[in-house]
């Protein structure tokens, strides 16, 4: 995580909250897909397993985590997509 990218300007926003896995992921990954290279997208996610299976699901995929800060009631993750 690059904590300098944290403060970026956002290209699009998916909240996820209360969409299960692996639809979350399947979700997240299909809008990078269309954006454009080098793109931020900020994702709300629940906590538990969402939390835990779509951070590790998009590094394997090869998007880079940007930041993962925990809200109220959910997690704000921001990925880019690479370039």
């Amino acid at each position: 995580m690059n904590p300098t990218d944290a403060s970026s300007p956002i290209d699009a926003l998916l909240d996820l909250r209360g969409t299960p896995c692996p639809i979350n992921f399947v979700r997240t990954k299909l809008q990078l897909e269309k954006m454009s290279p080098g793109s931020l997208l900020e994702v709300w996610l629940d906590p538990g397993e969402p939390l835990e299976q779509v951070p590790d699901s998009l590094r394997m995929e090869g998007y880079g985590i940007v930041s993962l800060q925990p809200q109220d009631t959910y997690f704000c993750l921001r990925v880019r997509r690479p370039t």
